[in-house]
């Protein structure tokens, strides 16, 4: 489905607003998350956003393809982009004399490249204004991102039948990953931080999923190898131990981030009380956020309760690494505004998305715990992710 034109304008004329608030003439967009939020298409491009007026999309390849996704009045090819200040000003555009550029994402190549074709320009960073734009979804965005909690509820569904004794953690991973394409998943959730990736999500059983790696997450898991540690390995699934499936939902771009834990047959009581604390903490949270609270408060908040339960050491990680965060935004990348995370100024605003996902970790043993995603309203967070939050136990069978 097309991004709608109303709403690239309304896209744009927030970020144009932040674009005089600090000074500048125009921003150039290129990296595909904000290609496709100001411009409804990931086509190889650079968008012009003016202080005032239209946007200009100019696309190297498929320029077929970018004139059909995208709703924006004005588009035109592009041979390089040394071409773009003679393109700009063809279209009727003034130089930029204040540029605005993502310089948390731009390769310093093309940074040098951008500072050699605008040489009479200043450049500056627009990043933050960008995300705080994107921060807040509209009606459109959160109706996409409600149809990926369908394909996370048919996912989260499969597994009863899918979980069987004996059955490797990478080869039910395959199956479940398997039933979330079928569904609509896009297969590839983007991320924004420098060298954070993930395939699908985190499944695994036991002391996988308090093993530990270089993600920032609360869970990293063995993987397949040194070059991709983290998600899935190939240890066999047992009764008697939580399996922690954490995945992340996608379609038309949009992410929704959700964990359940299941188990065959049942599980200890000290796990079930860990887990029952940390619905504890999400409902908690849940009703705390409201426009307003800053996400180092949640975190705070978080923290306190996890104290109360005397799971501190084990909340969020084991020891010296654990992480400091209890949420994170999602849209079209897996880290978006705002953080729910320690010492976290930015407050909550209505419209914002966030995952919630309080877990505890014990060494040899597992993890426990949940995560959903939320809209932030007035009265709290109301949930877009689906389903029971309750430990799923299922009927010993094998593979």
């Amino acid at each position: 489905m097309n991004t709608p034109k109303f709403e690239l304008s309304a896209r744009t004329r927030k970020f144009q607003t932040l674009l005089a608030a600090h000074d500048l003439d125009g921003a150039l967009i290129v990296q595909n998350a904000d290609l496709f939020y100001f411009a409804g298409t990931i086509q190889q491009s650079q968008l012009y956003i003016p202080r005032e007026g239209e946007s200009l999309l100019m696309t190297r390849r498929s320029f077929a393809r970018a004139r059909a996704e995208s709703a924006l009045d004005r588009i035109v090819p592009l041979a390089s982009p040394r071409d773009v200040p003679r393109i700009l000003q063809e279209h009727g555009y003034a130089l930029p004399k204040k540029l605005g550029l993502e310089l948390d994402v731009l390769p310093s190549n093309l940074y040098l490249g951008y500072r050699e074709i605008f040489s009479d320009a200043t450049l500056s960073d627009v990043s933050s204004a960008i995300r705080r734009v994107r921060a807040i979804k509209s009606a459109h965005e959160l109706a996409v991102m409600r149809r990926c909690a369908r394909i996370g509820a048919i996912t989260m569904r499969a597994m009863r039948d899918l979980l069987v004794e004996g059955i490797t953690e990478i080869a039910l991973a395959g199956k479940l990953e398997a039933v979330a394409r079928a569904a609509g998943h896009q297969g590839f959730a983007k991320f924004r931080l420098w060298n954070n990736e993930m395939f699908y999500g985190h499944l695994m059983a036991g002391k996988s999923a308090a093993q530990t790696s270089y993600l920032q997450s609360p869970t990293g898991g063995p993987g397949l190898s040194p070059a991709f540690p983290q998600g899935p390995g190939t240890r066999k699934i047992r009764r008697g131990e939580p399996v922690l499936f954490d995945y992340v939902f996608v379609s038309g771009g949009y992410i929704v981030d959700q964990t359940r834990i299941f188990a065959l047959g049942d599980l200890p009581d000290k796990l079930r009380r860990a887990h029952d604390a940390m619905l504890d903490i999400q409902n908690a949270i849940a009703d705390a956020a409201k426009p307003g609270i800053t996400g180092g408060e949640i975190y705070q908040l978080a923290l306190d309760r996890a104290h109360k339960h005397k799971l501190a050491e084990n909340f969020l990680g084991i020891g010296a690494e654990r992480v400091a965060f209890v949420g994170h935004g999602v849209g079209l990348e897996l880290d978006e505004y705002p953080f729910l995370a320690k010492g976290q100024a930015m407050p909550l605003e209505a419209g914002m998305t966030i995952a919630v996902e309080p877990k505890v970790s014990f060494a040899q043993v597992g993890t426990v715990g949940i995560e959903n995603t939320f809209v932030v309203t007035a009265r709290g967070a109301q949930r877009i992710t689906r389903g029971a939050d309750t430990i799923v136990i299922v009927k010993p069978k094998r593979k």
